[in-house]
């Protein structure tokens, strides 16, 4: 029966609370979404960070975005890297980010995962299409709004960009009741222009 039958390609989401495993991150979470409130005149909410499990052909992939030194696996499937904050920080390993497609991979802090995972697509075409495109992700620099979206960028953007290069979820993605994803915005809005630049070139 069509029912029964074995997904055998699939794009995940997970929602993973902000510093979950990290007392360090988590504190920061907490002051950044407290200013952040107070300058919008709101309550504070949850803030989450994204990552992506997709299966495709008997294999498992995770694509995540992460600091560099977090992680010391040698294939841990790095496809691109950034700069956190600063360009001339960036010289430093301690301010670059990577961004990870990793074949057999873990998502750290998985079990504290929130309403995950939540599925995304369940063909191979659409997962297909999100290991071909991490590998085109913008790298612009992670903390700040260079790319003019009216968000900053971060590991959330990675994950947004790709749902919607990709044409994941089919209705708007968002983060669990009472959450933000801070970046989401800017992955979307600059995957958005990349869409448009393609439609003009074709146009011409």
């Amino acid at each position: 029966m069509e029912g029964c039958r074995a997904v055998s390609a699939s794009v995940d989401l997970y929602w993973l609370p902000l510093g979950a495993g990290g007392h360090f991150v988590r504190l920061n979470g907490r002051l950044y979404e407290a200013a952040a409130a107070l300058r919008a005149r709101r309550r504070p909410s949850a803030l989450y960070h994204s990552a992506l499990e997709v299966r495709l052909d008997g294999e498992r992939y995770v694509i995540e975005m992460a600091p560099v030194w977090n992680e010391h696996a040698p294939e841990r499937g790095v496809v691109a890297e950034g700069v956190v904050g600063s360009r001339l920080a960036g010289r430093l390993r301690l301010f670059r980010y990577e961004v990870r497609c990793w074949l057999h991979g873990r998502i750290p802090d998985v079990a504290e995962a929130v309403d995950s995972p939540r599925r995304l697509a369940s063909d191979s075409a659409r997962a297909r299409c999100v290991l071909d495109r991490v590998r085109e992700v913008p790298t612009p620099l992670w903390g700040r709004d260079e790319l003019q979206t009216g968000d900053m960028w971060n590991s959330n953007s990675v994950v947004s960009w790709l749902v919607v290069r990709c044409g994941l979820g089919g209705e708007p993605v968002l983060p669990p009741p009472g959450g933000r994803a801070p970046g989401w915005d800017a992955g979307r809005a600059i995957a958005r222009r990349a869409h448009s630049d393609s439609a003009l070139t074709t146009s011409d």
